[in-house]
């Protein structure tokens, strides 16, 4: 009865879709969403779903390119004191809001104040006020085309907290946004699409900017080229699977923006239907709890990493569609360089030889795991035959999403495979595993030396410098093995054979730019 009743509901979505599409030159971008949005304003009552129809009708001053790296989107050029306090963002010129208005460092001032006002509901107005990464101390629009922003003391994740997709991108918005007594209306920004239509529960409409100023060049995750090709886009609420899968496989859709695994190889061969993947920021690990009187030696850790051939795991847990990966920073990072390619070699005898010294007498080992999240749970599966393989007595214990994630923060386990979600920096992917466990027992790393690592990395604003820490923390992490990173995520989109241009990316967010409808093949 549930599908019925949601099967006609997304008919009657894309009744209205394709009488729309009789009235225009082209049918609309239909890109299935599994659940409505929460709100139109940037950063506010948000979710994923909003930040990402959000993102094409805002723009902020920086944004993520492809490899999740920041860089200039409404900014021309970003210049850092010496000091590292002081940010100074030149325009671009020619930007205009969907209304036709120029935008100048006037609306970037006016955005500002709208976002940090007191109850402003902003998400991240936490992250600058000093409670968070940094305080911006003070914000100024010296000329038309300028913007200096002061902050409390040296960052290189404040560019990177400006351009989060749940800032929305600190997103630089029109003052028409607002009605007369200060309350939120619409966005009205400078992306490539602007609101059309939020009908509840159905469907997001967007129609095209004519007035988009692009960037020249090739498309760069949030910045790069953003050409609007196609006249609107629908984000049709489709929070059935196998509902959305059938209307693809029908033609009533044209994208699914989030394909599981195990869909991939069921619309592989479905006619005029292709699937696409790139990497993402998540990362699948086990975790491993270093205050067990077991795994308290780290010979002990150091056989389990190496009695796990993290080859064949990724390749069995994603469809052969992930790569293994042993670095706390995601492959798709720019930080991922040589160091991080080094990991722990699958070598059984080597892990039995270390068991021998670690003193193992054959004591069981629970991996916790939960069904929620299936790779997760397949990895768990994968490892227990791999561990049991070179004379480990490990087993599982199965439960529910809920008390997993309990255990997982009170630190209440030996070991567990574990779903982290994407942080865009590598310093925030080392900081979401290293901690004082006395203080924050969901810590796996508690490495003093990491620690100081982390905050220099934190602070610079030099790639190479950066880069440096990142390599140490890695050598360092390999001798440790507080825990054992897997492989990262996939970002897993399904189109139809006349949709070109479409393609999945680190940050793991539909873009209809850049896509466009062509002739069946």
């Amino acid at each position: 009865m549930k599908k019925n009743i949601l099967d006609a509901a997304v008919a009657l979505a894309l009744g209205a879709t394709a009488s729309a599409a009789w009235a225009q030159s082209a049918p609309p971008l239909r890109i299935s969403l599994t659940a409505d949005i929460r709100s139109t304003e940037p950063g506010v009552n948000r979710d994923s779903n909003s930040d990402a129809v959000v993102l094409h009708i805002v723009e902020g001053l920086v944004a993520y390119g492809e490899d999740a790296e920041v860089r200039p989107l409404l900014a021309k050029s970003v210049d850092i004191s010496p000091d590292g306090k002081t940010y100074t963002f030149k325009l671009r010129d020619g930007i205009k809001f969907h209304n036709g208005k120029p935008m100048s460092s006037a609306d970037v001032l006016w955005t500002w104040q709208h976002y940090t006002a007191a109850n402003s509901g902003w998400r991240c107005a936490s992250e600058f006020d000093g409670r968070g990464a940094v305080k911006v101390t003070g914000v100024e629009a010296p000329d038309a085309q300028t913007v200096v922003y002061h902050i409390d003391k040296p960052s290189s994740l404040f560019l990177a907290t400006l351009a989060r997709a749940d800032c929305g991108g600190t997103g630089i918005l029109s003052k028409d946004s607002v009605r007369a007594d200060g309350s939120w209306d619409k966005p009205i920004g400078t992306g490539p699409f602007e609101l059309a239509e939020w009908k509840r529960g159905e469907y997001v409409r967007l129609t095209k900017f004519a007035g988009y100023s692009n960037l020249d060049g090739k498309r760069d995750g949030y910045t790069g080229s953003k050409r609007p090709l196609v006249d609107e886009v629908r984000f049709l609420i489709v929070p059935d699977d196998s509902t959305a899968k059938a209307a693809l496989q029908r033609g009533n859709i044209d994208i699914i923006e989030d394909v599981s695994n195990s869909d991939v190889p069921v619309l592989q061969a479905t006619p005029n239907v292709k699937v696409a993947h790139a990497p993402v920021m998540s990362m699948t690990a086990l975790l491993m709890q270093t205050k067990d009187t077991v795994l308290a030696n780290p010979k002990m850790r150091q056989a389990l990493a190496h009695a796990i051939d993290y080859q064949q795991l990724a390749a069995a847990v994603t469809e052969g569609l992930a790569q293994p990966n042993n670095s706390i920073v995601p492959l798709v990072s720019p930080y991922h360089d040589a160091a991080q390619k080094q990991g722990w070699n699958y070598d059984p005898a080597l892990a039995q030889k270390l068991l021998g010294e670690a003193g193992y007498k054959g004591q069981e080992l629970t991996i916790l795991t939960t069904k929620r999240y299936p790779q997760s749970y397949n990895s768990a599966v994968i490892i227990q035959a791999m561990l049991q393989a070179v004379g480990v007595k490990a087993q599982l214990s199965v439960v529910e999403w809920a008390t997993q994630l309990d255990r997982y923060n009170a630190g209440t386990y030996q070991m567990m495979t574990f779903p982290y979600s994407a942080r865009l920096d590598a310093a925030l992917n080392y900081e979401m595993v290293t901690g004082d466990k006395a203080k924050q027992p969901r810590k796996v790393w508690d490495n003093p030396a990491a620690l100081k690592l982390i905050e220099t990395a934190s602070a610079d604003t030099d790639p190479a410098k950066r880069q440096a820490s990142f390599d140490q923390l890695h050598k360092l992490f390999l001798a440790d093995v507080p825990s054992i990173p897997l492989y990262n995520g996939l970002d897993i989109g399904a189109y139809r054979g006349d949709i070109r241009g479409y393609q999945p990316w680190a940050v793991k967010k539909p873009r209809a730019w850049e896509v466009e409808r062509v002739a069946a093949p």
